[in-house]
């Protein structure tokens, strides 16, 4: 309770997670003359409210993860250890509020979203959406320790958040795809991801223009991108770990 309420008075953290991919929704979505067209089960402003809540959602987890590892590095961990708090308490922890504050740009984003005439389809798909989101971002939680356990500084966070723009253009988060960009794309972190979170909605169609869908993915290849990158993150984030336990 006290780690949400300090991230919640971060107002320049928050900022990020939440102001942003609501603004962004806007300008690419509801203020788009093609957003009202069909796509999946609702529209093309759905598909986009769903990317900019992805966004919010991983840099949330990015942000919290990462300075978690930071402040663990510097001292704060030592600090827990004359507690009663065990170890895995600790990480639950963390865990719970990287979610929790996961949860408030897709929120906030699907709120604006409904009132600008975005849609996804039946109130389950928004619901499925939001959840698949929220935790498929966990593997960015990951991704921000494994920065975080790295270069130990509050910046590299910062800058590890910053690749996370990099990383979205490659997920087909702000603008489609198409041709060879799109078979790159399909190989980045960000794309499982996304695919997954518009999974109710799409079904694994991808836009090459707004009108209209191009190719489709199946459901095992993005569950099969989720899962590798969880992988790659978690070996990274454990090595980095085990190397400043080695520097210490």
């Amino acid at each position: 309770a006290y780690d949400v309420r300090r991230n919640l008075r971060m107002v320049e953290s928050l900022f990020f997670v939440i102001v942003l991919p609501s603004a962004l929704y806007l300008m690419f979505g509801a203020l788009m003359d093609y957003g009202d067209l069909p796509a999946g089960t609702g529209n093309v402003s759905g598909t986009i409210a769903t990317s900019m809540a992805v966004y919010g959602a991983t840099v949330a987890t990015t942000n919290i993860a990462g300075t978690a590892a930071v402040e663990r590095s510097r001292g704060w961990g030592r600090l827990l250890a004359l507690t009663p708090m065990r170890q895995s308490e600790y990480v639950l922890a963390k865990v719970v509020v990287a979610l929790a504050i996961a949860a408030l740009p897709v929120l906030v984003v699907f709120l604006v979203g409904g009132l600008t005439g975005a849609d996804i389809g039946a109130p389950r798909h928004w619901i499925a959406t939001g959840l698949i989101t929220v935790a498929a971002s966990s593997v960015f939680a990951l991704y921000g320790l494994m920065f975080g356990m790295l270069f130990r500084s509050e910046s590299a966070v910062g800058a590890a958040s910053g690749l996370l723009v990099v990383l979205g253009f490659f997920g087909s988060l702000f603008i489609p795809l198409t041709g060879t960009m799109l078979e790159i794309a399909k190989w980045t972190p960000m794309y499982g991801i996304k695919g997954l979170a518009s999974w109710p909605q799409l079904e694994g169609m991808t836009t090459g223009t707004p009108a209209s869908a191009v190719q489709e993915d199946s459901l095992a290849w993005l569950i099969a991108n989720v899962l590798a990158w969880l992988v790659v993150f978690g070996v990274l984030a454990m090595l980095a770990a085990r190397r400043g336990t080695t520097r210490a």
